[in-house]
């Protein structure tokens, strides 16, 4: 099946607006009739959904958290068991793995997405693609890039993570022309490429989307990630944010200005602290409404991803905003010795520093009740003052200094991949 650009996303705001309010329509309706959990919600709050007439109403309904699906998980699920296709699970706001119930149009709406989002990025029936990420541990990613590109009509290679001999093997003779990988990761792939006197920079491959982990700043230039990258290995990397939450994704175009708006499958809002919109142009809490799920629809669910909506015109064609890369998560904001941090601005400098192989950022509160920050670093031959000079580059760029621990990159390297692990644990939050 071939999609250039979906039919929607080419029309005017008013024009996707009316298509949207008539989706959220339709969902109200759904979860009000099959959903246990809001119809709590609308009586707990004395929601008459034949008054949310535009989207702008929506502001009416309290948001859904993290935690309402951690506490009440079987309550959104508005089908019968015999109806389920697959269960996917994802990490609750305790810990506790949360369970989201797909039907067989979920599953073919999920595909749907992939596609699309992948020939945003410049995919078609004609590439090869290599995943290198899971498709098992109830894990929806790999299993969404999977039906995305079969519904696509492309060629797939299901690697899996890690194993970058077997990568570079499999890419030397199947020849894939797209990767689909964490950009950590390909870090690795380079290392082992050059150790192994890998032609690398001639192999087929192309482009590589990157999931799980940011490769660009705030202003849609490579962050320190992205330059070790592309500075090495001249590929072009496409940037996308996704989470289970939404069955969906904010895949870059082409033209690499921020992650393209799919009205028919989200409609989306950024919040402030209050569950007030943010001004145009403003960071807030994206937070999403699903639209065509059967299993597990969510209705002004919040994320607790940071990031701003950019709304001038794309020269791709599409007529739909944009997402920022992801600023911060909320819960990860850390106030220390008075500034306000994301853990992603100490991985910018972090990643730029050559015998920094690995690292962890545990973040606790002290004997004060304060915010404190200490960074465990892999190191290979460290200067002697390497406490000092890393704690001058944050000085430099941030205005304060962590706490600097040095251990084993192979040892670190075991804590920052445990087993079941989906990407790379890099902040561990002990507050």
């Amino acid at each position: 099946m071939s999609i250039s650009i979906p039919f929607i996303e080419t029309q005017s705001v008013n024009e996707i607006e009316q298509f949207q309010t008539k989706k959220l329509r339709e969902l109200l309706q759904y979860t009000q009739s099959h959903s246990a959990f809001y119809k709590q919600h609308f009586a707990k709050y004395q929601i008459n959904i034949d008054e949310i007439k535009t989207l702008q109403d929506l502001q009416k309904i309290p948001p859904t958290t993290k935690d309402d699906l951690y506490h009440y998980n079987q309550d959104f699920i508005c089908v019968t068991p015999d109806q389920i296709i697959d269960y996917v699970t994802t990490s609750g706001t305790l810990g506790d793995p949360v369970t989201f119930a797909l039907t067989n149009n979920d599953l073919e709406r999920l595909a749907y997405n992939e596609h699309i989002s992948l020939a945003c990025a410049g995919g078609s029936k004609h590439d090869i693609y290599q995943l290198m990420t899971t498709i098992d541990r109830r894990f929806m990613a790999g299993m969404a890039y999977f039906l995305g590109i079969k519904h696509m009509g492309a060629g797939v290679i299901r690697v899996g993570n890690g194993m970058p001999e077997f990568q570079w093997d499999t890419i030397k003779r199947l020849k894939p022309t797209i990767a689909i990988a964490v950009p950590s990761f390909l870090i690795k792939l380079i290392e082992f490429a050059e150790a192994n006197h890998i032609d690398y920079k001639q192999c087929s491959i192309q482009k590589i989307v990157c999931i799980g982990e940011p490769i660009r700043n705030t202003d849609f230039s490579y962050n320190t990630l992205g330059k070790r990258i592309t500075e090495k290995w001249p590929v072009k990397l496409y940037s996308t944010y996704a989470s289970t939450e939404m069955g969906s994704a904010f895949t870059e175009c082409e033209f690499q200005k921020g992650g393209h708006h799919h009205p028919e499958l989200l409609i989306a809002e950024f919040l402030d602290n209050n569950n007030q919109t943010v001004n145009q142009g403003e960071e807030g809490e994206l937070t999403v409404t699903t639209l065509g799920v059967e299993g597990m629809p969510l209705i002004r669910f919040k994320t607790g991803d940071i990031c701003k909506a950019h709304t001038e015109p794309c020269p791709c064609g599409r007529n739909t905003f944009r997402i920022s890369p992801i600023i911060g998560r909320k819960q990860q904001m850390i106030k220390f010795k008075g500034t306000s941090l994301y853990p992603p601005a100490l991985y910018d400098i972090l990643n730029n520093v050559p015998y920094v192989k690995n690292f962890i950022i545990e973040v606790f509160t002290n004997d004060l009740g304060t915010d404190d920050i200490k960074i465990n670093i892999g190191a290979i031959n460290p200067p002697i003052d390497f406490d000092k000079e890393l704690k001058d580059h944050f000085r430099a760029k941030l205005r304060v200094a962590p706490s600097i621990e040095l251990h084993n990159p192979d040892a670190l390297a075991k804590i920052q991949n445990p087993e079941m692990s989906r990407k790379p644990i890099t902040f561990i939050d002990k507050r």
